[in-house]
């Protein structure tokens, strides 16, 4: 009929119209009844409903967009001359649309999630007065992405003055579909995972983005039907995720509410408060929390102590770091906890910290989530206070290990001097590269010293005399031949030698494919015969235990991390020394017996369970395959150093002891193929043979 009409795209006014949206005119009553049905139907198929800028159809929004005042000129262009004054407009829009919609939905799809995005400092309106359940929180992505730490912290400040109950609501994030991914925003370092761990301990929800996890790098459109970059998850990205970010998910329940939770000032020893320190605390029965986090390229220390004010019944209100916690402090109680990003534990005088607060290092984006608080009365030798004092503010990895180290004292000062990377080393390097090449005298000389210092702490009474020679010379025995493995059997010694060679093979290769062993066989030569101490000429069955109060496991783990070697590989030379000294007799006992009866004695023992992995899925009884060759080396290995240790021994004795005792593994050894790494496969493959 030759009339024009136009149709609008959807615009916040602050950029382009979005040109794949029509907007509605929200003053027709039956465009707003229309839109509603559509989310009530939405609400019946899907538990959670995200509203897209939604902040556009608030009132006063909409009219400044739409229908401005007249005067104001409005902010898209052309709109100015469909103006409305405010009268007018509320008469056509008389209630909040949201509200309306929040109200319909409760009353209608009840167990709905309404989630909205909100930006331009709305978002307290939209939980507080709209009665949105979730909004949108952008002000944790951008102003800790551009480290406004400052002004974040008034932002929480002024919420908890206000109404905590609005830090609940937030939907905080590092990215969406509309913004720069997290990784690009915020790397893939200790920035990331700073700010990461706040999303995941603050009250609120924590929402992670499309491929945040595994560190892509693409922003995606909605209308995407696929990626255009071939982008690999990053497995280094992730496993610092499953490390640092998913055990804290476990633990929500921690961290999600505000009825106990407290932001603090971080006070320099200067006076000042560091702004770009977020430290809060949070409680849920005795379940407590403290996150401190440090959004800098820089470092600082500083104090921990009065929480900033916070909206109670009875007015505003100031906690102390104790009474933030709930805990009363008295004399002789202390308190113990755990680093979740470390993995140390630290404990405090419960007077230290309400008068003074928590003292804190922090380097650039560094990060602390304490938790397991508990508190401990000390005893009557005053142990506590002698472990606080020694650590004197330090973490460490086990308090009650540190604690039995501490007991210990001279005892473990003179293990260290033999479980030390300094000292492995220096033997390493002596190791014999040439037949017939002595070993230094001196250092025998010096093995057999530290040994004998270390036999006169631990046990003063027993050492001296022939205990303290047979254990000497032991392990002067084994030592010799360890530094000599590298050219013993260099060229033949016996007739018995060409049967030997697959047994030494065997044995030489472990050393070379698994060079951490080393470690593990220096270690047992200092160890391996000093069950003699409690007047057992053989090694008892709970050698291992007695091995363990020494804290030798534990120091030699150190002194292998300290060397450079992976935490885990470390972490299982505790497991291979305790399984040495504790299967060095089984050659004497088992060589006669069958494969399967060997393997129902060895596989019985909760120690190698434990040591293979053995574990129960889906009713089948499965083990490490690597864990479980590890064991035959070792098992072998034990037998060697036994018979090296006794007084008497020959060349001849260790040629038999290695044949027999590769004799004896090797079915192990061929059946682990076929056994597909079950336990019951395995042992109808050992059962097939007859003789050992």
């Amino acid at each position: 009929n030759g009339s024009q009409r136009y149709i609008y795209h959807g615009n916040d006014g602050t950029s382009m119209p979005w040109n794949d949206t029509a907007q509605l005119d929200y003053l027709n009553p039956q465009v707003r009844e229309a839109v509603i049905q559509v989310i009530l139907n939405v609400a019946r198929r899907f538990p959670v409903i995200r509203f897209d800028a939604a902040m556009t159809l608030a009132k006063r929004q909409f009219q400044r967009l739409w229908f401005p005042e007249p005067g104001s000129g409005g902010a898209i262009p052309s709109r100015a001359e469909f103006g409305l004054t405010r009268d007018q407009f509320n008469q056509a829009f008389p209630e909040e649309f949201w509200r309306e919609v929040v109200d319909r939905v409760a009353a209608e799809a009840p167990d709905t999630l309404l989630l909205a995005e909100a930006f331009w400092m709305m978002e307290g309106y939209f939980v507080r007065t709209l009665g949105m359940h979730r909004v949108y929180n952008s002000a944790f992505m951008n102003m800790l992405r551009d480290e406004e730490n400052g002004n974040y912290r008034k932002l929480m400040k002024n919420t908890l003055e206000f109404e905590p109950e609005i830090l609940k609501r937030y939907v905080n994030f590092m990215n969406n579909p509309d913004e720069r991914t997290a990784v690009d925003q915020f790397g893939g370092g200790d920035k990331y995972f700073g700010v990461c761990i706040l999303m995941c301990t603050m009250p609120g929800l924590p929402m992670f983005g499309h491929g945040q996890i595994e560190g892509f790098v693409e922003k995606y459109g909605m209308e995407y039907q696929r990626a255009y970059l071939d982008e690999q998850p990053n497995q280094g990205l992730i496993e610092r995720h499953q490390r640092h970010i998913f055990p804290l998910l476990h633990r929500r329940a921690i961290f999600a509410d505000v009825e106990n939770f407290l932001l603090y000032d971080f006070l320099t020893p200067g006076g000042w408060v560091n702004e770009d320190v977020f430290a809060y605390s949070n409680n849920v029965g005795k379940q407590r929390s403290l996150v401190i986090y440090h959004n800098k390229y820089a470092e600082t220390i500083g104090q921990v102590y009065l929480s900033s004010a916070v909206k109670t019944p009875t007015g505003l209100k100031q906690k102390t770091l104790l009474e933030g916690l709930e805990i009363q402090p008295a004399e002789h109680k202390f308190i113990t906890f755990r680093d979740q990003i470390s993995g140390l534990e630290y404990i405090r005088s419960s007077i230290d910290l309400d008068q003074h607060g928590l003292n804190v290092s922090l380097q650039a984006y560094g990060c602390h989530v304490f938790l397991d608080f508990e508190e401990i009365w000390d005893d009557e030798a005053g142990s506590y206070r002698r472990l606080t004092e020694h650590l004197g503010g330090r973490g460490t990895v086990n308090l009650q290990e540190t604690m039995q180290e501490l007991w210990l004292g001279p005892a473990v000062r003179l293990i260290k001097q033999i479980y030390n990377p300094g000292y492995f080393q220096y033997l390493m390097a002596n190791r014999l590269t040439v037949v017939d090449q002595p070993i230094p005298a001196e250092l025998l000389v010096e093995a057999r010293q530290k040994l004998a210092t270390v036999l006169a702490a631990i046990a003063p009474q027993q050492w001296n005399g022939m205990v303290g020679l047979r254990i000497t010379s032991s392990a002067e025995r084994l030592l010799k031949f360890t530094l000599s493995i590298p050219v013993l059997f260099s060229q033949p010694v016996s007739l018995q030698w060409t049967k030997a060679q697959k047994a030494w093979v065997y044995f030489a290769r472990g050393l070379v494919e698994t060079p951490i062993r080393w470690i593990g066989l220096l270690s047992a030569c200092f160890v391996l015969d000093l069950h003699q101490l409690t007047d057992s000429l053989e090694p008892p069955d709970n050698y291992a235990e007695l091995v363990e109060e020494w804290r030798i496991p534990q120091i030699m783990v150190r002194a292998a991390q300290a060397a450079g070697h992976p935490v885990n590989d470390a972490d299982r030379l505790s497991m291979q020394l305790k399984l040495i000294v504790n299967q060095q007799e089984w050659y004497r006992s088992m060589a006669a017996l069958t494969p399967a009866e060997i393997a129902q004695i060895w596989f019985s023992k909760p120690q190698i369970q434990q040591f293979i992995g053995l574990n129960r899925f889906r009713d089948i009884l499965w083990f490490n395959q690597e864990s479980y060759l590890d064991f035959l080396w070792w098992t072998m290995t034990s037998a060697l150093y036994k018979t090296v240790s006794l007084p008497a021994f020959t060349i001849t004795d260790l040629i038999e002891t290695l044949i027999g005792a590769y004799d004896v593994i090797q079915p192990f050894l061929e059946a682990e193929p076929a056994s597909r790494d079950q336990l019951t496969a395995l042992m109808d493959a050992l059962n097939q043979i007859d003789k050992p």
